[in-house]
């Protein structure tokens, strides 16, 4: 993975560019769902993810609290390994 391309990505859509907690954090919870849900679902759930994360700095929330608590959320749902 390109931190470089991550970075153009975000600017070209004017994001912010990922911090290195937030791409820890992604990816953990990205592994958990391929492994512990199922692989082809995990670009859905990375969606739904953003979208919640989105919806929680429009009700005020500060990006890393909307991270975590969108992550927090979706890691409840996981079954146990």
């Amino acid at each position: 993975m390109s931190d470089t391309w991550l970075d153009q990505l975000a600017s070209v859509q004017g994001t912010p560019a990922l911090s290195e907690a937030e791409i820890e954090s992604l990816l953990g919870v990205a592994r958990d769902v391929a492994h512990r849900v199922e692989r082809k679902v995990t670009p859905l759930a990375a969606f739904l993810l953003g979208m919640a994360v989105e919806r929680r700095i429009a009700d005020g929330a500060s990006r890393a609290a909307a991270v975590e608590g969108a992550v927090a959320e979706l890691e409840e749902l996981l079954p146990e390994d």
